[in-house]
């Protein structure tokens, strides 16, 4: 039995490794010249590791995904921290009790540490939109100031939408938390692969049952009978499965309509210097064009006498000239996604997977848990 993966990102790269340990022969097809998906990282010409497709932060809180990663990378231990530019003070993200005590006087900020650890209790994560509702004046002052100076400005860059127009499931992402833990990340979990993402792709891939064909289309192979629900590859009938994790309106030449996302643009520049920022995330909150400044070295370790920093612009998805990286979540887009997926749902051995074919936002750790399981049912359906 043979299985067929369109994608080389984490979420087909470990189906490829599960069904290939299960003794399965397993072709991946990749568009791209390159395997990683999004992680790829890479050399840039000044011999920094650069995240070509922007800052890839490994954490998580499901023990299986970091032991079963930690097969094919070590690690190195980092720990994520985010400042935001507000006016050109320095203040952690997620707004968290240090934040307060930055940028508020003394007494108030005491008063609003005091009601948030009352009410809701060290380490909560409450959204920002909720504080803007509270009773409390100050705590309201507090939401309003956040709003105001984290997220409407970035929120409008990043989505073009105002934040009450964005998926919770979006802004739940950046709340106020109730602690003085710096990090990004709370998770148990956190770290980069040592050698780099490319590194540990080709430690996943490393199988004699996994083949892997780069620069190529699946569209340009395989073929749909809507009539007789068989899929046709190399104009073969095709039994195996076929896992995909692209973009589904584009696999079926947009016969419904064009899902609607957001892409970015990235601006690498080299700096004569040590480093450039004080961490290796600053968030552009009130100012700029670009959203964040993203200063790989940081995040890997690198040690060397310069340094190269990615900036990082949002603009508008447009089939064929930029790349798709979020999903617009409105309750039209969504329901739209799902008419497509009903359309592929008469094909028994096709799987969607992953933030294209699935339409969501997924964290590094989840698309591998998905993979994970999806490779358990396929080995249990042989």
């Amino acid at each position: 039995m043979s299985t067929i993966i369109a994608g080389c990102g984490f979420g087909g790269a470990v189906v490829a490794r599960q069904l290939a340990e299960a003794n399965e022969k397993v072709r991946i097809i990749e568009r791209r010249n390159h395997i990683g998906g999004n992680c790829y990282d890479e050399m840039d010409a000044y011999g920094i590791l650069v995240h070509t497709y922007g800052p890839h932060i490994f954490h998580t809180k499901i023990k299986e995904v970091y032991e079963y990663l930690s097969r094919f990378t070590k690690w190195y231990p980092y720990q994520h921290e985010v400042v935001a530019n507000i006016h050109g003070n320095m203040v952690p993200v997620p707004f968290n009790l240090h934040s307060i005590d930055m940028v508020f006087e003394k007494e108030k900020a005491q008063r609003m540490r005091s009601v948030l650890l009352k009410e809701y209790g060290e380490n909560a994560r409450i959204p920002i939109l909720q504080l803007r509702q509270h009773e409390n004046k100050e705590i309201q002052e507090l939401g309003n100031y956040v709003y105001e100076n984290v997220f409407l400005k970035y929120t409008m860059k990043q989505w073009n939408q105002r934040p009450e127009e964005v998926d919770q499931s979006v802004t739940a992402r950046v709340p106020v938390l109730i602690s003085e833990d710096d990090r990004y990340f709370q998770d148990p979990w956190q770290g980069m692969p040592k050698e780099g993402y490319t590194k540990l792709f080709e430690n996943l891939l490393d199988h004699p049952n996994i083949e892997v064909e780069l620069g190529k289309d699946i569209r340009d192979i395989m073929e749909f009978d809507f009539d007789k629900k068989k899929i046709y590859i190399d104009k073969k009938e095709f039994s195996g499965n076929i896992i995909y994790t692209g973009m589904v309106d584009e696999l079926l030449a947009y016969k419904l309509g064009h899902l609607p996302y957001r892409s970015l643009k990235f601006d690498f520049e080299h700096k004569d210097m040590e480093y450039y920022q004080s961490k290796g995330v600053v968030n552009y909150t009130v100012s700029e064009d670009y959203t964040r400044i993203t200063e790989c070295k940081y995040l890997t370790g690198q040690k060397c006498p310069s340094t190269t920093i990615i900036k990082e612009y949002p603009s508008a998805y447009k089939a064929g000239e930029s790349e798709p990286y979020y999903a617009i979540l409105s309750e039209e887009n969504k329901a739209l996604h799902k008419q497509y997926e009903d359309v592929l749902s008469d094909f028994d051995n096709f799987y969607l997977l992953g933030r294209l074919a699935q339409y969501r936002y997924y964290d590094m750790d989840a698309i591998v848990k998905e993979a994970l399981d999806l490779a358990e049912k396929l080995k249990g359906e042989r």
